[in-house]
């Protein structure tokens, strides 16, 4: 990241989305996600749940959802292998578009009301079941957050509870990947 906002200042009426850095990254989630997720549950969301990568959508999406509903359980999701946001160190792990090895400087953490720790082998084989049970050509990530919301639905105190998941990606770009190769 140095190297790239070096080589930006260095280059004229140059930008750089900053998308870790960008108050407009939640800021959209507050205006939009938010909206769309308050407007489809009839504001009877209980839960939602998230995968951290920039940190946007979790933020955005939370603060609003928290704020009109104070009782509305916020659950973060990241890699096992890169359990950063629990206190835990950076590490590689094959979830792309989540758990960038360090706390995303637009992340309120202050929200989160829980953190969900998910496996690879996790992430991947609930993104083939969305793929051939649902037929939503679903991503790693949407498999690792969708596995965290099958979870968290198992809990007795789930029964009953409205759970909103997103799913951020798609599978089409992992196509050659071992996430189609297992």
């Amino acid at each position: 990241m140095e190297e790239a906002e070096k080589i930006q200042k260095s280059i004229k009426n140059s930008f750089m989305p900053q998308q870790f850095k960008n108050t407009a990254n939640p800021e959209i989630h507050r205006k939009t996600t938010a909206a769309e997720i308050w407007a489809d549950t009839g504001g009877s969301v209980d839960i939602f749940i998230a995968g951290v990568g920039t940190g946007g959508t979790i933020t955005g999406a939370g603060e609003i959802l928290k704020k009109k509903k104070p009782s509305v359980k916020i659950i973060a999701v990241e890699p096992a292998d890169s359990p950063v946001l629990s206190g835990g160190s950076p590490g590689s792990h094959k979830i792309q578009g989540i758990g960038a090895g360090f706390v995303p400087e637009v992340l309120n953490t202050g929200i989160i009301d829980e953190i969900i720790q998910v496996s690879n082998k996790d992430a991947g084989n609930t993104a083939r079941k969305i793929i051939r049970e649902e037929g939503i050509l679903a991503g790693i990530s949407s498999g690792a957050a969708m596995w965290a919301a099958i979870e968290v639905a198992k809990r007795r105190e789930s029964a009953d509870k409205v759970i909103v998941v997103i799913l951020p990606d798609t599978g089409e770009r992992y196509l050659s990947t071992w996430l189609f190769q297992e």
